[in-house]
């Protein structure tokens, strides 16, 4: 199949899973709300419900899913994603620090929680890489995922220290980490699709320069990459992509594992299509375990991380045996 062709299937599922998420939930919403206003609260359950909910969740699905495709090309690590690194974690404590202090800013405004969630997720990435490396200069594949597991656990003590002497603000702050996208509305989504753009924007102008430092560093100095330089923009790239999408939703798991590993399975890894590849299949997946989260028990929700683990972990350990199997 050609390249074209691929890129067509993906959208298809983008466009079918966006149309079921609107349409299917308590109440049935026909596609035709889109240009119909004739059901007018079939129509403001559309846009101000609907609608807002099912962008956030593509948003989020797609930042996870382009942060994991970089993180994985630049260390040359299958299991390598915002979670399993920890950095999802880092994004947490900023966005729950913000909350549980109360944290806000004039010259920020509505922009405080992604932008501590996004330093949170910087500043976590860059200790997980400098004690995996003063632990093994070589980052072995164990050594990342131990390192982000350990900064992770660290991180999700101090989490639930906040959470242990908070008061009015414990339900927000346990809601949010369960990983969510219900009841944000537009407002959320106007506030974090900026940085999840500069994030973006950051790690596609290093496409070909991480397809050369799949080679190792070397070869790729020797192609003419600077490789401090690209490194330095695909790290600040993937944290700015993580720490807005968790501060909007919270901790989701697997999905910057799972999609581009798919992704890479099904349509290659060069990442000048592997990149925006994962960024439409990430969105149909969120956008997909987001109506089963509200759907498969009705007219409870189940968070979203829920979901995604289910799919995730399984996905994760064979990636991991598979590995390992190699190496043997």
């Amino acid at each position: 199949m050609k390249m074209s062709g691929k890129y067509i299937i993906s959208v298809i599922a983008l466009i079918a899973s966006v149309c079921l998420a609107v349409s299917i939930g308590s109440v049935h919403v026909p596609i035709s709300t889109f240009w119909d206003d004739s059901d007018e609260a079939s129509y403001n359950i559309l846009w101000t419900i609907r609608l807002p909910r099912v962008v956030l969740a593509g948003l989020v699905g797609a930042a996870l899913a382009m942060a994991g495709a970089a993180f994985q090309g630049l260390l040359k690590n299958p299991l390598a994603d915002p979670y399993t690194l920890g950095i999802s974690s880092g994004a947490s404590l900023g966005a729950v620090a913000t909350i549980y202090f109360g944290l806000t800013s004039t010259a920020l405004g509505i922009f405080t929680l992604p932008i501590f969630g996004m330093i949170g997720a910087g500043v976590t990435l860059i200790v997980v890489l400098l004690f995996a490396r003063i632990v093994d200069r070589t980052m072995k594949m164990e050594t990342l995922i131990l390192t982000g597991i350990i900064v992770s656990s660290f991180l999700g003590s101090i989490i639930s220290l906040m959470i242990a002497l908070t008061g009015e603000e414990i339900r927000q702050i346990i809601t949010w980490l369960m990983g969510s996208v219900s009841m944000r509305g537009w407002p959320y989504v106007k506030m974090v699709w900026p940085f999840i753009l500069v994030g973006a924007i950051l790690v596609w102008l290093n496409r070909r320069e991480l397809n050369a430092m799949l080679f190792g560093e070397e070869r790729a100095k020797h192609l003419g990459v600077n490789v401090k330089r690209s490194k330095w923009m695909i790290l600040i790239g993937g944290a700015m992509l993580t720490g807005a999408a968790v501060s909007v939703s919270g901790t989701i798991a697997f999905v910057g594992l799972v999609v581009p590993h798919m992704t890479r399975m099904l349509f290659g890894s060069d990442h000048r299509h592997l990149l925006p590849l994962s960024i439409i299949n990430g969105a149909t997946l969120l956008v997909i375990c987001d109506l089963v989260s509200r759907t498969i028990i009705a007219p409870t929700e189940l968070p979203i991380g829920v979901i995604t683990s289910f799919i995730g972990a399984p996905v994760f350990s064979y990636i991991f045996f598979k590995q390992r199997r190699g190496r043997a």
